[in-house]
């Protein structure tokens, strides 16, 4: 008898913290204050602290902390910025919006994050920025990434959209570079009701400057010292953060608990030859944001999992460098093998924290079912 068991259970997340929830936003309606304001100044407070950085400045989306994140670094018109086609389309959309051309390096095979030893070969005199994508919830090499940028007089942001929370070497995600972007999309680690974004930054000088950037670029209203965009955050979606953000480590510990389940399941189930189990780098605290796995039969499987009640996705089935609005780059198919190939094999499976046992031990059933008619 097939089992649902969903991808995400946000409802599940919602039920313990209903009544909380609904006083954080009955006191925003109480105060009449939508945009900004005390409530995102308080979440900016508590996410600087978690975060280990100086400043949090909180914004629209995590798109649009890239964007503001290039802005406030004065890239522009042809620039270049090295990042990994294996993202999310914002990573290299960001570049583009401001006019820079996206240098793309390919990643390594084992934690799908930026191979660190191909970003020399891709600086040309160009070059103004690095963008590591902390993908799934586990760091890039920062430690080598910043070097490089220091010796080649370059910056470095994070794109921590899906990291909140990681440790590299016990720093934190967002508080290891230049500026440090943020997502918090509903089904995030940290999810709000809606979008909502925050960048981090340990420089004075660029904090200041993402404040300004966001609001129309002026200070003060009706005065525009630069062109900005509009991208305040909303006191409400601050409100449902700050309740949430208690619990984050809970729920991180939790995921990472339910990861290592999984491994001791489908290693007891003599799967690991037909599957490869998510890698966890020396030094790394994976959050856990996706648990995925390299799938031989990938797309059968995805099918097989769907028929039988199991949410699973695909990130991402296209490459950056393969994208029909980056034909103008010149990337061919075969420019990034292990993209291509991370792009063909992997498939992520229902991980959060109110995920239960037995909903994982069938999850494993139903694919070593799968793996059983296929000898």
């Amino acid at each position: 008898m097939n089992m649902n068991v969903p991808l995400l259970d946000l409802q599940a997340q919602y039920d313990g913290l209903r009544e909380e929830m609904r006083a954080a936003v009955d006191r925003v309606f109480e105060s009449q204050h939508f945009i900004l304001g005390p409530e995102v100044a308080e979440l900016e407070r508590e996410l600087a602290a978690y975060s280990r950085v100086r400043h949090a400045i909180g914004c629209a989306n995590g798109s649009d902390a890239l964007l503001l994140a290039l802005m406030a670094l004065g890239v522009g018109e042809g620039d270049e910025v090295i990042t990994t086609p294996y993202s999310f389309f914002a990573t290299a959309s960001a570049m583009a919006r401001v006019g820079a051309r996206p240098v793309f390096v390919d990643i390594e095979p084992q934690t799908y994050n930026i191979d660190v030893t191909k970003i020399e070969d891709a600086v040309t005199e160009r070059t103004r920025v690095i963008m590591p994508v902390h993908l799934y919830g586990q760091c890039a090499v920062m430690e080598a990434i910043n070097e490089i940028a220091a010796r080649r007089n370059l910056r470095v942001v994070e794109d921590a959209a899906q990291a909140i929370g990681a440790d590299d070497f016990e720093r934190r995600a967002g508080g290891l570079s230049d500026i440090g972007c943020f997502s918090f999309y509903p089904s995030k680690n940290l999810g709000a009701a809606g979008d909502a974004g925050m960048l981090t930054t340990n420089d004075d000088e660029l904090a200041e400057r993402l404040r300004v950037l966001r609001v129309h670029g002026g200070e003060r209203r009706y005065y525009h010292r630069v062109i900005g965009i509009n991208s305040r955050l909303d006191a409400l979606q601050a409100a449902v953060l700050r309740v949430k953000l208690p619990h984050l480590d809970d729920w991180s510990n939790a995921r990472a608990a339910r990861a290592a389940l999984y491994n001791q399941l489908f290693t007891d189930a003599g799967l690991t030859e037909q599957i490869t189990l998510p890698f966890v780098r020396e030094g790394a605290r994976h959050i856990y944001h996706q648990y995925v796995i390299r799938a031989a039969e990938r797309d059968r499987l995805f099918e097989h999992l769907k028929q039988h009640g199991v949410g699973t996705d695909i990130y991402y089935p296209v490459p950056l460098h393969l994208q029909e609005c980056f034909a103008y780059l010149g990337y061919d198919a075969g420019a990034f093998p292990e993209a291509e190939r991370a792009a063909r094999e992997t498939l992520a499976l229902p991980v959060y924290p109110e995920l239960s046992r037995e909903q994982q031990q069938y999850v494993v059933e139903v694919i070593r079912g799968f793996y059983s008619t296929q000898d």
